[in-house]
């Protein structure tokens, strides 16, 4: 068995060279991110697998800082005490973890105020950070490269509400392009005079303006920010959506129609506690609704997509060599999960090989969950047995995993349910396995039953394949040939598991001993 993670390797095959390990990729491993918004101020951690973070700290608090500027032009009193207050806490925070230097980034409450200045140097002074203040189009910038980070080479247009503004920017072939910003934030439609009316009339003309510089959008709609999160959980409320992961969550032009009109029907209290909203974000909701109906009817994208990922993933990935950005978030993540956590780490990648011969001619996507899946395989060996596929499912579809739509994730999940479980019937996850269809649920069950069989054939670092598989679709023949090596290790439970292999495939065994 190939357990070595040395990066001088010579063969790694389709997962590449590791990179969390190499130096530039080490000095990202523990980041630290403030952002100051206009309407919360949050302390982000970053830690791990540098192309697909784990979030090692994450801490918000709701300031308010913009709330109440419209008419004052100035920071709400009671959300710069808060914010201090927030700030302080998080630099001691991050001096006890021992981190390198936080970055600091303030937006448009604090560009925009009359004593932002001021308030910017007392807070520096106070903590020793230094905060940078970005314009709208740097915003729109950092908040695209976020989107990057958990979605390489995407396409379409980044929509990031913060509580003053709203920005815009386009990504294509894995780069920024246009960036435009505006005044939709949800703080100062609240405070703006003249009632829904005056609001309608903004928001319709703003709009207008960006879609004459930033075109019509066919393509996905990415959208950024707390207030869009707290209307998808709405939509997963409204529609009895059974995965309540918000990353890569999609929605319609049409769903969100419907969610507009079902918040605006609703007693909003009520819908906060059922849909377990803070009451600063609820309070927000239906302002950032009426630009969000509008925005989906000027633009008209063919889908959209929740984001968790913005301006402070952007940081991060600001900081990434390009070998790093180049990298898949997944792949990258799952080999730092194998490495950290499992018994034989290296192993994944032999059990790739062997399994791949049942895939070959699957779409490039699909390869990817295989790979996904093989080097995830044994990384929860350490739960109880009875409860080993449950976790090893629950971890696939709800842990912080970049660049998997719901669908994949519980692709993902099933394969390593059948890992360790012949039947997926019976446990408390089975209203999500209609998330994917059943032709991929098949696929799924066959990865898992072949990762079962192929773990049971570890064989020395140093041995040639003891074992291989050759699948004959037309034929429907699964074949199994072993050297003289490795028949030792086919025993009865060996022998009972290929079996329920081939009998998910609908193939007839053969067994070739060489």
């Amino acid at each position: 068995m190939d357990n070595t993670l040395d990066p001088s390797h010579p063969d790694w095959g389709p997962f590449g060279r590791p990179l969390f390990d190499d130096p530039l990729a080490r000095a990202l491993s523990r980041v630290g991110v403030i952002d100051i918004g206009s309407n919360s101020v949050r302390l982000v951690v970053f830690d791990g697998a540098a192309r697909s973070p784990a979030y090692f700290y994450n801490e918000k608090i709701m300031c308010g800082l913009g709330a109440g500027m419209s008419e004052t032009g100035r920071l709400n009193p009671e959300g710069k005490a808060r914010a201090f207050g927030a700030i302080r806490r998080f630099q001691m925070l991050a001096d006890g973890m021992n981190l390198p230097p936080l970055t600091a980034v303030a937006t448009a409450a604090m560009r925009e105020a009359e004593d932002g200045p001021a308030f910017r140097a007392e807070v520096e002074a106070a903590t020793g950070l230094r905060i940078w203040v970005i314009d709208g189009e740097e915003e729109a910038r950092l908040s695209a490269q976020g989107v990057l980070l958990g979605w390489p080479g995407s396409y379409g247009l980044i929509c990031d509400v913060g509580g003053s503004s709203m920005e815009l920017a386009e990504i294509a072939d894995g780069r920024v392009g246009k960036r435009m910003t505006s005044a939709l934030g949800p703080l100062k439609l609240r405070d703006l005079a003249g009632g829904k009316k005056a609001r309608d009339a903004v928001i319709r003309e703003t709009l207008d303006h960006l879609s004459k510089t930033m075109g019509t959008q066919r393509d996905r709609l990415f959208l950024v920010g707390g207030s869009w999160r707290a209307i998808a959980r709405i939509d997963m409320h409204r529609q009895g959506y059974p995965l309540h992961v918000l990353h890569e969550y999609r929605m319609t032009s049409k769903s969100v129609q419907a969610t507009v009109k079902y918040i605006e029907k609703s007693d909003l209290e009520e819908l906060r506690g059922q849909c377990s909203l803070s009451s600063a974000r609820m309070s927000l909701v239906p302002y950032a609704a009426e630009v969000l109906r509008r925005l989906v009817q000027v633009f008209k994208p063919k889908d959209i997509a929740i984001s968790s990922y913005g301006i402070r993933e952007g940081l991060l990935y600001e900081q990434m060599p390009q070998a790093l950005r180049d990298r898949d978030p997944l792949i990258e993540a799952c080999r730092f999960a194998e490495a950290k956590d499992a018994r034989l780490p290296g192993f994944g990648k032999k059990l790739y090989k062997f399994v791949l011969p049942i895939f070959r001619n699957s779409p490039a996507s699909r390869q990817r969950l295989v790979r996904a899946a093989c080097l995830l395989h044994d990384v929860s060996w350490r739960a109880h047995p009875d409860y080993r596929a449950e976790t090893c499912f629950d971890n696939a579809t709800r842990a912080n995993l970049g660049g998997l739509s719901h669908a994949e994730r519980v692709f993902l999940g099933l394969a390593l349910l059948h890992r360790y479980r012949n039947k997926r019937e019976g446990t408390r996850f089975e209203d999500l396995y209609d998330l994917l269809d059943g032709p991929g649920k098949q696929q799924a069950e066959i990865l898992g039953k072949a990762m079962r069989f192929g773990a049971m054939l570890w064989m020395s670092d140093t041995s040639q394949d003891g074992a291989t598989l050759q699948w004959q679709p037309k034929n429907k023949v699964l074949r199994l040939i072993l050297t003289r090596d490795a028949q030792p290790l086919f025993g009865e439970v060996a022998e009972s598991r290929f079996g329920s292999l081939a009998r998910a495939m609908g193939a007839q065994s053969e067994i070739k001993l060489l």
